[in-house]
């Protein structure tokens, strides 16, 4: 199989903006990101959002606003590969579940204030392919322009498809990632499944009661070369199914252990080559049981593994593109090879497999070579992504 490589990053979620910001947020000695100050902990983008003067007004969104500001801080990498393969040879794959939907709810509201809907609201800004089509139209690129929406494991997806348009030869760069803003839709959906917590979630823990929904965009440029700089290799991916329940995942965990062993053999990897485990991790009773099995069952419980929703929330379609660039900050820059914390109560549960939850300050003392990232859905949609250094 071709290498593929991830050779830019830009991001912004509940931790903050851009590569430094985050990177400091995540390693820090006290938990940050989600918001503990209204009556419901969110984590949310409060970083001043682009302006979207540029784009007409169906493409207006605060999904494409999160986009557009993680775009900017790997737009020149971007536009030297543009200059390189030429517009039609790039394109963009990404993984969203809300789109613009938060955009329709509030011209819902004004037009049951006022019997019309508000001026520039378009029903295409929540489409689910819109994210993709906004890209592609903004930056003039002629490769294929999709959008993959899974639920959870969307934007993990996502990477997967574009390294393969990668390894066919369809294209030579790919812009991929994904982006999910905050909105009433999922915020009432998951608390109507009883899924939503009422302090910040404590993966893990005997006393896990659900999730904290939250907003980011995670984007890479994804190339067949390793580029410039040294930087982060998808090494490998899998995908599963378990076709078990539409919400809850099937419990012994074997479509979760199917999709790691899947990343690993495309890696070329055995469990013992993983340095750090980002875990799907979102809190919720029946998520965390299994996989805490599946992993259990295939590294055994001293793999260094953490869920990063208590900083971040649980960001939906973006949660696997946003765990990917975490684990990207994690093998990139970081000598000592700090590992992402998992801020919980401590109070693990005695009917889970003990497993080896980083804390506070926990590092390997080198550099990480190789991080493994869960990603699982409704429907038991499954992704893991493999990424190791270059």
């Amino acid at each position: 199989m071709a290498d593929v490589f991830l050779n830019a990053m830009g991001l912004v979620c509940a931790l903050g903006s851009g590569h430094a910001q985050v990177r400091a947020a995540l390693f820090a000695a006290a938990p940050g990101g989600v918001c503990l100050d209204s009556n419901l902990p969110l984590g949310k983008v409060t970083a001043p959002l682009p302006d979207l003067g540029e784009l007409p007004p169906h493409r207006r969104s605060r999904n494409n606003a999160l986009l557009l500001m993680a775009l900017a801080e790997l737009r020149p990498q971007l536009d030297a590969a543009i200059a390189r393969f030429g517009h039609g040879r790039i394109g963009i794959v990404l993984g969203t579940s809300t789109s613009g939907v938060g955009e329709s709810e509030a011209a819902l509201a004004a037009h049951a204030r006022s019997g019309e809907l508000p001026p520039g609201f378009d029903l295409s800004q929540q489409e689910i392919g819109a994210p993709a089509l906004m890209l592609a139209e903004l930056l003039q690129l002629g490769g294929p322009a999709y959008v993959i929406s899974t639920a959870c494991s969307s934007s993990a997806k996502a990477m997967a498809s574009a390294a393969r348009l990668l390894v066919s030869g369809v294209c030579d760069a790919v812009l991929t990632g994904g982006a999910d803003s905050l909105c009433g839709f999922t915020v009432a959906g998951f608390q109507a499944l009883e899924s939503v917590s009422a302090l910040r979630c404590n993966p893990m823990s005997r006393h896990r009661d659900g999730i904290n929904i939250g907003e980011a965009a995670a984007l890479f440029l994804m190339t067949r070369d390793a580029g410039p700089v040294p930087g982060v290799r998808l090494a490998g991916w899998g995908e599963t199914s378990d076709a078990h329940h539409i919400s809850a995942p099937e419990p012994s965990g074997e479509g979760a252990s199917s999709a790691m062993r899947e990343a690993l053999r495309r890696a070329g990897l055995g469990p013992e080559h993983i340095d750090y485990l980002n875990l799907h991790g979102t809190a919720t009773p029946h998520n965390d049981a299994m996989e805490s099995r599946a992993v259990h069952a295939l590294f055994g419980p001293a793999l260094p593994c953490s869920s990063t929703k208590p900083l971040t929330g649980h960001t939906l379609g973006a949660a696997g593109a946003l765990e990917a660039a975490l684990a990207w900050l994690s093998l990139v820059d970081n000598p000592e090879g700090l590992l992402p914390p998992h801020w919980w109560d401590g109070e693990a549960d005695p009917n889970l497999p003990d497993l080896a939850l980083v804390q506070p300050g926990q590092r390997l003392g080198r550099p990480l070579r190789a991080v493994l990232s869960n990603s699982f859905a409704f429907g038991g949609s499954n992704a893991a992504l493999v990424l190791t250094s270059v």
